[in-house]
């Protein structure tokens, strides 16, 4: 049989200096207090929350018999678009006035899930685009004016 050695107790290992190396500077204390964050829910699942409002959105207007009306659908879905990019971050605007397009030009327009590229639907897809444009830009300015009000009037920030 093999003897047990009783275990060695856990030291500190040496740290040797080298000459030339800089010696490691501390790290200052952390701060305890500390901005709250900015990142929502809603910023996070925009693209989602996007995708089902469009598609309820076009969902309603096949039901209430609405499709003919598409200048009524695009501003439908302009306002849609709009608000749903107003809780977004910026990188996730393009995607959510594709995914707004894509159910609009799908369902309302074509009528049959079928996705084509004439000129109502380039126009569609510009509106749509420049739409989700507007609202990121809108919650942005609503969001700098925020921080400048929470700095205060003296900061001069």
């Amino acid at each position: 049989m093999a003897a047990l050695h009783p275990p060695t107790p856990l030291r500190r290992p040496r740290m040797v200096h080298i000459a030339g190396f800089p010696r490691a500077v501390p790290r200052p204390p952390r701060v305890a207090h500390r901005a709250p964050p900015t990142r929502t829910l809603a910023g996070d699942l925009a693209v989602p929350l996007g995708g089902v409002g469009a598609a309820l959105l076009a969902t309603a207007l096949l039901l209430t018999g609405q499709t003919p009306h598409t200048a009524v659908a695009l501003a439908v879905f302009t306002a849609l678009t709009v608000a749903v990019c107003a809780l977004a971050r910026p990188l996730l605007v393009p995607a959510l006035a594709l995914v707004c397009w894509l159910f609009y030009d799908g369902f309302v327009l074509n009528q049959r899930s079928d996705l084509a590229f004439q000129q109502p639907d380039r126009t569609s897809l510009l509106v749509l685009l420049l739409a989700g444009l507007a609202g990121a830009g809108c919650a942005a300015a609503v969001r700098a004016l925020r921080r400048q009000t929470a700095a205060g009037p003296g900061t001069g920030r």
